[in-house]
């Protein structure tokens, strides 16, 4: 293999111009055309962030008697979320990176504390809709995961969920929202089943910690879903999400130190010394620790209150506008945030849909079960709400003049992953696609190269006759007639 590392040093100007030809073909996030990943409000805004980020660059939040100015950045934006969700100081938390690391230490955390009460098969109830967070953190802590299924609203059928309850069971999860389709899980209901059967009661509010309590400042009427409910023992939230602080800026919340504890690791008879860690990771970067303060210092409740205001003016004039398109609908009520949207018309593929407006340059999530759009909106969003809604109605138009789209490009890719009914083949294929993306000879994955990501695609030229076999017809006439049962 030749060298990737240059012999001698370039100069700082010249990495620095062909960073951003990198970023080229990136998502054109500065001009909000994402509705996922990215929470950018300005320029001005954004090189604050940075300004506060660096100041701390190379600061280390691993131990937290050393750098005093992290453990107290940590602790104010702790303190500033706990008062948000209505709990007192008896309540413990810590920073993490992300919102899959708050999740995942949700699931160790309980998971320790029912091995102390003598639980050795530890069991977690979530909701269908639970984000893929949860699923990892139980394949990783050897947690089986029970997944209850929905109301036909879309929320977690509670009757459902309390029949899954046994002696094993060490948690019960609840969104706010979910992240398919914005619903807010009937929270109370689900702690009560968690008081009546003393198991802990985890709020994911990894989306809606940082504009929840905002909307109701709003004077939005919205379910409780916070400490102010008995029963919920903890939530998380990412203050890099509606928070807008930098990447990687999320936390983690208990009630009581009671739960808290069982969080922190600590190895008391290591040769390198006695080392106690409160999170999965050791390293802890602390410009992120300082930006997230920063974040909340320079938008304040105020400020907050104004973005949580654009933003759902900016969903109520997109809900509108779907409305006015006959062959969509939402999916739901959401009362947050996030939307999704479906087609109802067979003659209209979602996913050709999504496919024509990706290629007007917006940058738009698919979802499955059902096949719909998602769109997770910013207060960004409001100017690009009539463009969005025009295009939107313009695509839906061409998709129903050409139905051929639907076998093509990524529309065909969703279809075959959504609708195929050997999903344990499927898990097969996408693990094969995504270990071999990160090999170092690997090109690029291609989601519209449908023929290459089905099941023996891709493996050669001897599969290439193999693309318009029996079971590839099989599998597109399946898709199909699945496909045209939902709508």
């Amino acid at each position: 293999m030749n060298s990737k590392i240059p012999k001698e040093g370039r100069s700082f100007d010249e990495i620095l111009s062909q960073l951003d030809s990198f970023a080229v073909d990136d998502p054109d996030y500065k001009n909000a055309k994402t509705w996922s990943l990215v929470y950018y409000l300005d320029e001005e805004y954004t090189q604050f962030l940075q300004k506060a980020y660096a100041k701390f660059f190379s600061a280390n939040g691993l131990n937290p008697t050393a750098f005093h100015s992290l453990k107290r950045f940590e602790k104010e934006v702790i303190g500033f979320t706990a008062e948000l969700f209505h709990v007192d100081e008896e309540a413990c938390g810590v920073m993490t990176a992300g919102g899959t690391e708050s999740c995942m230490l949700a699931v160790k955390t309980y998971r320790d504390r029912g091995r102390s009460k003598g639980i050795n098969k530890p069991e977690m109830i979530v909701p269908e809709t639970a984000h893929v967070a949860w699923g990892k953190g139980a394949e990783y802590f050897g947690v089986k995961i029970r997944r209850a299924p929905l109301s036909k609203d879309y929320r977690v059928d509670v009757k459902a969920v309390e029949k899954l309850v046994n002696k094993n069971t060490v948690m019960i999860l609840g969104g706010a929202p979910e992240y398919p389709h914005g619903m807010i899980d009937p929270i109370e209901e689900l702690a009560q089943i968690a008081q009546k059967h003393g198991i802990p009661m985890h709020v994911d509010a990894c989306v809606g910690g940082y504009i929840l309590p905002f909307m109701e400042a709003c004077k939005i009427e919205l379910p409780i879903w916070d400490f102010r409910v008995p029963g919920v023992t903890s939530i998380s939230a990412d203050i890099h999400k509606y928070g807008f602080a930098a990447k990687g800026a999320s936390c983690i919340i208990y009630r009581s130190i009671e739960y808290f504890k069982h969080q922190v690791y600590v190895e008391h008879d290591w040769p390198g010394g006695v080392f106690a860690s409160p999170a999965l990771l050791g390293t802890r970067p602390g410009g992120a620790y300082a930006a997230a303060w920063a974040a909340i210092q320079a938008n304040g409740m105020d400020g907050y209150t104004e973005l949580a205001r654009r933003t759902i003016n900016a969903v109520n004039r997109i809900k509108e506008g779907i409305a006015q398109i006959p062959e969509l609908e939402i999916i739901g009520k959401p009362l947050a945030s996030l939307i999704s949207y479906r087609s109802k018309d067979s003659d209209v593929n979602i996913f050709a849909v999504g496919d024509v407006m990706q290629s007007k340059g917006w940058h738009i999530d698919r979802l499955q079960h059902p096949d719909a759009l998602h769109a997770m909106v910013t207060a960004a969003h409001e100017k690009v709400v009539d463009l969005y809604i025009d295009d939107l109605k313009n695509s839906v138009a061409y998709v129903k003049e050409h139905p051929e789209l639907a076998s093509q490009g990524e529309a065909a890719t969703y279809g075959m992953i959504a609708h195929i009914p050997l999903k344990g083949m499927v898990r097969k294929t996408v693990l094969d696609m995504f270990a071999n993306s990160y090999k170092l000879s690997a090109k690029e994955i291609d989601l519209s190269d449908s023929a290459a990501l089905s099941p023996g695609g891709g493996e050669g030229e001897e599969a290439e006759g193999s693309k318009k076999g029996i079971v590839d017809k099989a599998i597109a006439w399946y898709v199909k007639k699945s496909a045209a049962k939902q709508k």
